[in-house]
């Protein structure tokens, strides 16, 4: 039955098939050849629990925060402030990917719109100023991965519904890897520049004054960051109306800079639902199969077949940062996390790990997957916005920083405290 599951999924993803549609014939598929009964009359009842959950409601309303922010040149402004106050480090802007990218995302909480508000302003200096290509690519790809892991997340979102794990927890546990993450990058950048001089392009100069005034700049998202994260611990808020506030900010803000207009909101809010649509057919079908596996035992198989192992919870920990490598090569991440998530949490939740420590340690290795060939989102997202030059580029370019993700995964197994110590003081 196991084999069965994993071979019709992989051929079904094989025929290019899109992944919501994939995971719910492979439903369809498993229902008849295991069960005695009509397991799929209740895919209406299951689409229809999952889609009303209010929780979810969260999800548009932060992909429309980060379209609006897009559409409307905040993020374009916040990107020339971080470069004034960067570009001194070893690697000049590379840093400034990565300083953007951290401060979008926590504004947006999506990865794919981090890397794509950074890479279309940065991108062009990289012939202007001599950057090293590959690098330099990989800096803004692995600096978009930050937008699932900082709050407001997305992913954090779906993690918490799907584990009954409090999502201000979560949130709370994000802050100190996130900024953590963030700050390895950039080491990885300076060693990189330190040890090849020629990688890290000319240095922009700045003066003190000139960087005091574009702090000005950075007002708008720090602004947002607050409101939409800051209600949610003033228990003014719950996470799906912070998003509401969110939005309402972000457009007051659009507002007040003179950029709010009927063709950027028509364009933000089109790209919404477009993002939205994919995203609840990937829950929808990922719901609907976990149902069918349920019913039919594969579930408990599964569960039953790694607890049988007898393994510690240090190799558990290993097998799960393998699994999700791996998988993370042929799975779109979203899709992964859904369809994973409701089997391997109650495995490591079983053998003594913190739920919320876990969703952080997930969610990191979900970010390698954005990276790693072949179906990195964030790879195709990054080579979308050249206009010439192979993938490979940026393939290469954001290895130091897979490296870098699993050394965080390493430092949070040895210091959980990273993750925990926040929640547990302020949660």
């Amino acid at each position: 039955m196991i084999g069965t599951a994993l071979i019709t999924l992989l051929a079904l993803l094989g025929l290019s098939i899109p992944v919501g549609a994939a995971l719910g014939v492979l439903g369809l598929i498993l229902d008849p050849l295991y069960s005695m009964l009509p397991l799929t009359q209740a895919m209406g009842e299951v689409s229809w629990g999952t889609s009303n959950e209010f929780l979810m409601v969260a999800i548009p309303l932060f992909i429309l925060l980060g379209e609006i922010l897009l559409r409307s040149g905040m993020a374009e402004s916040m990107y020339s402030a971080m470069s004034l106050w960067l570009s001194w480090l070893p690697g000049g802007l590379m840093h400034a990917n990565i300083g953007a990218s951290a401060l979008f995302a926590a504004t947006s909480g999506s990865s794919v719109a981090t890397a794509a508000t950074v890479g279309t302003v940065a991108i062009p200096q990289i012939k202007k100023q001599g950057y090293n290509p590959s690098l330099f690519l990989g800096s803004i790809a692995a600096g978009g991965t930050l937008g699932i892991l900082i709050p407001p997340s997305i992913n954090l979102v779906i993690y918490g519904v799907l584990t009954n794990t409090s999502v201000p927890k979560l949130y709370l546990a994000g802050i100190v890897p996130g900024l953590a993450l963030a700050g390895l990058f950039m080491l990885a950048i300076a060693i990189a520049c330190l040890a090849r001089p020629q990688w890290g392009g000319q240095r922009i100069k700045a003066s003190w004054g000139a960087r005091i005034r574009s702090l000005t700049q950075l007002v708008p998202p720090i602004g947002i960051f607050l409101l939409v994260v800051g209600s949610i611990y003033a228990g003014i808020a719950t996470p799906t109306e912070a998003a509401a506030l969110g939005v309402v900010g972000a457009l007051c803000l659009a507002l007040f800079q003179g950029r709010l207009n009927w063709p950027m909101l028509r364009d933000a809010l089109e790209g919404t639902m477009k993002s939205s649509a994919m995203i609840m057919l990937i829950v929808i079908g990922a719901a609907f199969l976990n149902f069918i596996m349920s019913a039919i035992g594969l579930t408990t198989a599964l569960i039953d077949t790694i607890s049988g192992l007898g393994v510690s919870p240090t190799v558990m920990l290993l097998i799960l940062v393998l699994f999700y490598l791996v998988l993370g090569c042929f799975m779109e991440t979203l899709a992964m996390m859904i369809t994973t998530i409701p089997i391997v949490a109650p495995i490591m939740f079983a053998m003594g790990f913190d739920p919320v420590w876990l969703g952080i340690v997930i969610i990191i290795l979900v970010e390698c997957a954005l990276i790693t060939p072949p179906v990195g989102l964030n790879l195709f997202v990054v080579q979308s916005l050249r206009t010439s030059g192979s993938m490979n580029d940026v393939i290469a370019g954001s290895a130091p920083f897979v490296i870098m993700m699993l050394f965080m995964v390493a430092l949070l197994a040895i210091a959980p405290d990273l993750a925990l110590w926040v929640p547990r003081v302020f949660g």
